[in-house]
């Protein structure tokens, strides 16, 4: 097993230079679109962002309620 890795190690198939790109490869390259996380651009991801943070709070404050752990005021 241990002579197998020594083999790959000296083997100097992973040192190949690069090839070159051609102009319509590197025209490809930088014409390509400009890629979104998730598909969608940053006010998108603010908005989708708040609403998880407001979910979040109401369903812990329902949680909270129905526990019994507060008690709104206006009930009592």
């Amino acid at each position: 097993m241990f002579d197998d890795f020594r083999q790959n190690l000296d083997d100097k198939s992973f040192e190949e230079e690069p090839e070159e790109l051609s102009a319509e490869d590197l025209d490809l390259a930088f014409n390509e679109p400009q890629r979104h996380f998730l598909g969608m651009t940053a006010p998108q991801r603010l908005v989708i962002a708040v609403m998880f943070l407001l979910m979040t709070c109401m369903l812990g404050a329902f949680c909270l309620l129905v526990t019994g752990r507060i008690f709104p005021p206006f009930l009592g």
